[in-house]
């Protein structure tokens, strides 16, 4: 059995109940709208985060309409927030796809991420549990934050990571961390065990999007977006500031500069790259992303071998060793 049919097998069949309520959530009578969505819709993906929520809830008790109510809330503003995100960022592919603004323009692109968040709103507000709002309500928040926070770090002179972790965290990882606490919440679980629950996802969305920062630093159609994608939107992740602040290189903090500064040539970034992975950055990172992945393992450490402890698991796993 491959991975993902592992990470699904406890909770098969509530996936697919997630599945038709999320899309009778999504019908409109709405011609363009409906066309936005039938594209988004195209590459799924493997739904991670609605799954993670369903493996939360299984993981104290029984998985309940608050429950799938939840995992669609947060899926549907998952979405909305990726939609935006390619506007902000003018980005023309998705995982491999053309994006919605380059398909239609940006004023579509932006009034369906709204309609999406919208939507989410209305699915958590039928959870009936005021836990589960603040967890969404909180993460809306988070998730701009992060974003306004990458957008003010590109002009920031300093290579840190803190401010790295503090963006991943705010951008990706809060995400997976709502997702455990919400699934947890949905069953009634203590308060105790919803933060335990939220800090496994808070470690699985570290090593998620440390794992996307490498990717990186490889061409790969799979993966859907150009090597150096990251730089040409001035971004340094952790593999560069690595190699940035344990060298001390002259020419090559003066192309981090550049890239800052959204000037940087193609050849400067491929140049940037290469040093990059001279100097240990993609090493180091892993090595980070595993020393996160143990900190997650140990939070399971001491619950009973079920069905659903393996999956958590083989998902840990999975995020790790993904090749996209």
């Amino acid at each position: 059995m491959d991975s993902i049919s592992l990470i699904k097998s406890p909770i098969s069949a509530e996936l697919e109940d997630f599945k038709k309520h999320f899309d009778s959530c999504l019908s409109s009578s709405n011609l363009l709208l409906n066309s936005v969505i039938a594209h988004i819709r195209q590459k799924n993906g493997k739904m991670m985060r609605p799954i993670l929520v369903l493996l939360a809830a299984k993981l104290y008790n029984e998985i309940c309409p608050a429950t799938l109510h939840a995992a669609v809330a947060l899926e549907l503003l998952h979405t909305a927030s990726l939609v935006h995100d390619d506007v902000v960022d003018e980005s023309t592919e998705r995982r491999g796809q053309l994006s919605v603004n380059a398909i239609f323009n940006n004023k579509v692109a932006v009034l369906t991420g709204d309609y999406l968040l919208a939507t989410a709103l209305v699915e958590v507000g039928m959870t009936r549990n005021y836990a589960i709002i603040d967890v969404v309500s909180n993460l809306g928040q988070d998730l701009a934050e992060g974003e306004l926070l990458q957008l003010s770090n590109v002009s920031n002179p300093e290579y840190s990571e803190d401010i790295y972790f503090d963006v991943i965290r705010k951008k990706t990882a809060v995400l997976f961390a709502a997702c455990m606490k919400a699934g947890a919440l949905s069953v009634g679980a203590s308060d105790e065990k919803a933060e335990y629950a939220r800090l496994f996802g808070e470690y699985i969305g570290l090593c998620f999007q440390i794992k996307d920062d490498i990717f990186d630093y490889y061409e790969s159609k799979e993966i859907g977006k150009p090597t150096g994608n990251d730089m040409l939107e001035g971004k340094l992740t952790l593999p560069a500031l690595y190699a940035l602040n344990s060298t001390h290189d002259k020419q090559a903090k003066e192309t981090a500069v550049k890239v800052k500064n959204g000037t940087a040539t193609t050849d400067e970034i491929a140049r940037l790259i290469e040093f990059t992975k001279e100097h240990g950055g993609i090493e180091y990172a892993t090595k980070v992303m595993v020393e996160f992945k143990e900190k997650a393992l140990s939070l399971l450490a001491s619950m009973e071998d079920t069905d659903v402890k393996k999956a958590l698991v083989c998902y840990l796993d999975y995020v790790v060793e993904r090749e996209k």
